[in-house]
């Protein structure tokens, strides 16, 4: 059955009342600040939101059901903040800190929605089935470049080709190595493989990205043994129920290590880049911008560009410069 298209006036109606609703949250949210008793602030840390719903954990590890001061900006899985409690297990965020890293992504209406804050490393998953795309690897080591966090390339389901097959794949990627970023062969069914990758996520806050039939989901079970327990103590104290396994979630690995997990990333793309900063998230690209014929060069048909002639002598990777330039054509 075909869906009634609705007339303007019940699209109007619809906005108003939902508008409303948030109005009435907001007014809610002033309310139980005006009757706040002057509750020492605190720092802590956004692990989920859901909603309006934060869950924030203090620096005893508790965490804490919290709503947001209205006009504080738009918090986010990771970001620091200050808060004050209003009774057991129940506070109030009066202020953000300022963030040192923003991982955000375009929303269908072009606009950049923020996924995680105060990452340090991405980590890109890749796997020989479904086909790797080198685009896309391309796109989230531009992002990583961009936001000043560590990347490295972790390609899971080794197990799935042969040794013969093994030298020729790992061949496509090694100017990835020779880049600079850590390439890591992981296989789920041999434990030793996983090594490496903890060691890598030692020390640092890092999220997983990665196109889907990875296998991410999987890696991240296993690198969290205790993720049901952990989603159980979220859901406990704030009342999220499961909410906590659909939004971006902040994981303890250990003492000074987490894990972001984020659903945000299954569909990730870079948004809207000036050219000048597209050429700085390629980093063997970088030092070449401005040194070609001409000034104007799209690095296209263009005589005399350098970047070409990179290619040419093998100190640029042809797949490289092809995604550099469809993005520079896409704008970002």
């Amino acid at each position: 059955m075909p869906r009634r298209r609705l007339s303007e006036r019940q699209i109007e109606r619809i906005r108003t009342i939902q508008e409303r609703r948030r109005q009435r949250l907001a007014d809610r949210t002033e309310r139980v600040l005006a009757e706040l008793d002057e509750a020492p602030p605190a720092a802590g840390t956004v692990v989920v939101r859901h909603g309006a719903n934060l869950a924030v954990e203090d620096g005893a590890g508790r965490v804490w059901h919290c709503l947001a001061r209205q006009n504080i900006g738009d918090p986010v899985c990771g970001d620091e903040v200050v808060w004050q409690s209003l009774g057991p297990g129940q506070g109030i965020v009066t202020a953000l800190q300022p963030r040192r890293t923003l991982l955000s992504r375009p929303d269908h209406a072009g606009r950049a929605r923020a996924l995680a804050a105060n990452l340090d490393q991405l980590v890109i998953v890749l796997a020989p089935r479904p086909e790797p795309s080198p685009y896309l690897l391309d796109q989230y080591l531009v992002a990583a470049e961009l936001i000043g966090v560590r990347a490295l390339i972790a390609v899971t389901k080794m197990d799935l080709i042969d040794d013969g097959e093994r030298p020729t794949f790992e061949q496509r990627f090694a100017h990835y190595g020779a880049l600079g970023y850590p390439l890591l062969w992981l296989s789920l069914r041999r434990d030793a493989t996983l090594a490496p990758l903890v060691a890598a996520l030692r020390g640092h806050t890092s999220i997983l990205v990665g196109q889907s039939g990875v296998g991410k989901s999987s890696l991240v079970k296993t690198l969290l043994p205790d993720r049901e327990i952990q989603i159980g103590r979220l859901s406990q104290a704030t009342g999220l129920g499961r909410h906590t396994t659909s939004a971006t979630t902040r994981y303890r690995l250990a003492e000074d290590s987490f894990l972001i997990d984020s659903p945000g990333v299954r569909s990730f793309r870079l948004g809207a880049i000036d050219p000048g900063d597209l050429a700085r998230g390629f980093r063997e690209l970088a030092p070449l911008v401005g040194h070609c014929r001409f000034g104007d060069c799209r690095h296209d048909q263009e005589p005399g560009c350098a970047l070409k002639t990179a290619v040419a002598d093998s100190r640029v990777h042809p797949e490289r410069l092809a995604t550099f330039q469809h993005l520079l054509r896409a704008g970002g």
